[in-house]
């Protein structure tokens, strides 16, 4: 008979080859069932069964060694989560262990699996109805589980070797379950995040609008790292182009302010924020990118990115400028409308009343034009009322404002001007309309009047009216 300093030597071996087994296990699918494999091969137990704790509380049967009838019906089964608690308050504390005799349980309907064996009548003989539960904790003291072992292999009670043997395995147990539930935390968030890349992919790969991904901080903020097939097609460049340029390098600001407003931004929150900036194309033309533009975090430790969807909007940008442009200018002659001179003229009245010096608006009528009309239809008419406009433009200063205020009617705002270069922009106006007209034959003439755009101004239909006063008293000076 062996002594017991060589049986706790002969302990120690068994327990330390079962829990290197134990820690082998990556996953905790592998860890729980060294766990139990462990009990039975090296710690000299018939049956083990592990019971997982599950995040609601409830315990679980995960893992069962030592018995295919013993699997068959525990393995899956759940248990509420104070299934031990009865049992507990009957048991003896071993340590950390606890064992509750047979003799201790109430009379009636015993619950679980019972192992069929024969009974002993000695009395530290192993009952079929005994039950020896090890709790199982992580490395911060929450249970993770409950180990329940069964069938002592030399059919008694455990002694006081086997018991340490059970709490120290149990301790590594719980610590080995605590890694490799963090283990598979992180398995399955590596497998979310590649299922994420892949996603990720498949949709920036196959958009039909253009996307990219540039730094957002760093020093290489603002570069492109990558782009689609669209993005490539819209701007007309190769990935192996754009890839490590700047973005800015291709952009064009509509006002010196825009860019910094776009970074404050995307800096005051993570978007979408959406955009729409001219874009110069590889081919040297300027195009209208539309889009969104969104700060994606890419984890901890991690600089962050903006990823950009754009859409070609030339078409609707060029609509809308038309557009525009059609609100504030005749539709005949291209000139500036009612509503544009007004623009221009609050515009003018401002800086008067800013720097003091004064405008001029001039209001020009043309004579004899209805005999055009007459004599050449309306179409000729409209032929030369265009020539006219482009002689009015041609003959103002750089910065004035020719308009067309109806039929033969015209008026010109003339910002900061002095006697002198008023009297001689008068006289080439005169001049110049006074020319033949092209296909013509009918002394189109001139008579132009003007009113003082001055700090004291205040409405454009009032100066009109004294402009179009003045205008009639020049015509009939040149009647008479």
């Amino acid at each position: 008979m062996q002594n017991e300093p060589t049986v706790r030597l002969t302990a120690v071996r068994r327990l330390y080859e079962v829990s290197a087994r134990m820690g082998a296990g990556r996953s905790l699918a592998e860890t729980l069932q060294a766990v139990v494999d462990g009990v039975v091969n090296g710690l000299g137990f018939g049956i083990a069964v592990l019971n997982l704790r599950q995040p609601d509380g409830k315990f679980e049967v995960i893992a069962v060694a030592g018995s295919p009838e013993a699997k068959e019906a525990l393995l899956g089964t759940v248990s509420a989560a104070d299934i031990f608690d009865a049992e507990f308050k009957i048991a003896d504390q071993w340590g950390g262990l606890r064992f509750v005799p047979h003799e201790r349980l109430p009379e009636g309907e015993v619950v679980g699996w019972v192992p069929d064996v024969p009974v002993s009548s000695e009395p530290d003989a192993w009952h079929p109805l005994d039950a020896l539960f090890a709790p199982l904790y992580s490395s911060d003291g929450e249970l993770v589980g409950m180990l329940a072992v069964d069938l002592p292999e030399d059919q008694r009670r455990p002694g006081p070797i086997h018991r340490e043997l059970l709490e120290i395995f149990a301790t590594q147990a719980g610590l080995a379950i605590d890694k490799a539930r963090l283990t598979d935390q992180l398995l399955a968030e590596k497998a979310r995040l590649e299922a994420s890349e892949t996603t990720f992919r498949l949709v920036f790969e196959g958009a039909g609008n253009g996307m990219a991904t540039l730094a957002f901080e760093g020093p290489d903020a603002g570069r492109i790292l990558r782009v689609n097939d669209a993005f490539c097609r819209i701007t007309g460049y190769d990935q192996s182009q754009l890839i490590g340029s700047r973005m800015l390098d291709y952009l064009q600001d509509e006002d010196a302010g825009q860019t910094q407003r776009e970074r404050d931004q995307l800096s005051s929150g993570p978007g979408p924020h959406r955009f729409e900036r001219r874009f110069l194309r590889a081919d040297g033309n300027h195009i209208w990118l539309g889009g969104t533009a969104a700060i994606v975090d890419q984890g901890k430790d991690q600089p962050g990115i903006l990823l950009i969807q754009i859409d070609d909007i030339t078409a609707r940008k060029d609509a809308e400028r038309e557009l525009q442009h059609h609100a504030g200018h005749d539709p005949l002659t291209g000139l500036a409308n009612r509503r544009l001179l007004q623009h221009r003229f609050d515009a003018v009245l401002q800086r008067s009343r800013q720097s003091g010096r004064r405008g001029v608006l001039l209001f020009c009528d043309l004579n004899h034009f209805k005999q055009v009309n007459d004599r050449y239809g309306h179409e000729a008419g409209d032929r030369a009322l265009r020539e006219i406009a482009e002689r009015l433009l041609t003959e103002v200063r750089h910065g004035d404002t020719v308009a067309r205020l109806g039929g033969d009617e015209f008026a010109i705002l003339a910002e900061e001007i002095d006697d002198d270069d008023l009297t001689a922009l008068i006289r080439r106006l005169e001049e110049s309309i006074r020319r033949p007209l092209t296909g013509i034959d009918v002394p189109v003439t001139t008579s132009i009047g003007t009113a003082a755009v001055t700090p004291l101004s205040t409405d454009l239909d009032e100066l009109l009216r004294t402009a179009d006063h003045a205008m009639y008293q020049a015509k009939n000076r040149t009647r008479s």
